[in-house]
């Protein structure tokens, strides 16, 4: 089954006056790359909800972001260093006394000082908050896959519509060989009737003798074979349920070598012509499979 490594999902829960909302984007990547976004609290859950995603994706860049509200989880509180406060004053004091400074001792100054007042947060974490968080991310990641699946379906059914064309390219190209190999009989008769001087006496095992190692150099038969094979094969690996967009591409570098190859061999204008289109489906094939997981 081809699925996109495209996808969004969103999902919200709430219980004991908390609301979990887990949001998840998923690009593409060439291989599974998990971007947890969530407060420092909830490291303990990182290996959990990877292993969680990991039961959805298997490539792709999957961002994602889990926020959490609620009353009395997270309070804050003020905390003073009393004794670093005690030295500062005491310092001040002394300063005064020495240089002979006048005034207040501003109360600006004492919370610029670093490391005097601190704020700590208090976690009270509800019941259940670990089983609510993973069943979140696991209705996110559900929406996530069912993008995927559905935007997957309509990459592969343009995938399969190119590779009819390509599959007709070759056809016509294999119909056009024969008659390539004709033209070849036909041109070198000509030169080496041009070449010797009575064309009655051209030898006819020598010319069947060029003709045949013409044809052999330029035979493109193995390589229209071979595109067959490949195209069978993109439409076997289509119908499989497992993430399919490696073996894609595999098979389309090897269906652009040979199509690479039979413009090479060739010197017929049409052939070179279909060649040309034909690699040109070939590279939108392997630009929609950049995005099949």
């Amino acid at each position: 089954m081809a699925k996109s490594m495209t996808g969004y999902g969103i999902s919200t829960t709430q219980f004991e006056n908390t609301t979990i909302t887990v949001e998840i984007r998923s690009v593409n990547h060439r291989f599974l790359d998990i971007i947890p976004k969530y407060p420092r609290t909830f490291l303990f859950l990182e290996d959990k909800i990877k292993m969680l995603v990991k039961n959805f994706f298997s490539r792709g860049r999957v961002e994602l972001h889990i926020n959490i509200e609620g009353e009395g989880f997270v309070q804050k509180s003020i905390s003073t260093d009393w004794e670093l406060l005690d030295q500062f004053i005491q310092q001040l004091k002394v300063a005064k006394e020495r240089y002979g400074l006048q005034g207040e001792i501003p109360f600006s100054v004492l919370t610029q000082l670093p490391d005097l007042i601190t704020i700590q947060e208090n976690e009270e974490k509800p019941d259940n908050l670990q089983e609510n968080i993973l069943a979140c991310i696991e209705d996110a990641c559900l929406q996530v896959l069912e993008m995927r699946i559905e935007e997957g379906k309509n990459l592969l059914d343009d995938i399969l519509e190119r590779a009819t064309i390509i599959r007709n390219i070759v056809r016509s190209i294999e119909s056009r060989r024969e008659n390539v190999i004709d033209e070849y009989r036909t041109r070198i008769k000509q030169r080496m009737e041009e070449y010797i001087e009575d064309p009655i006496t051209v030898d006819s095992s020598r010319l069947h003798q060029e003709i045949a190692l013409l044809a052999e150099k330029g035979d493109i038969a193995e390589e229209i074979t071979r595109l067959h094979s490949h195209l069978d094969q993109l439409e076997e690996w289509s119908k499989l349920e497992e993430p399919i967009g490696r073996k894609l591409d595999f098979i389309l570098q090897e269906m652009n070598r040979e199509a690479n190859t039979v413009g090479s061999k060739s010197t017929d204008t049409k052939i070179s012509e279909w060649t040309v289109a034909m690699k040109s489906e070939i590279e939108r094939i392997k630009e929609q499979v950049q995005n099949i997981e």
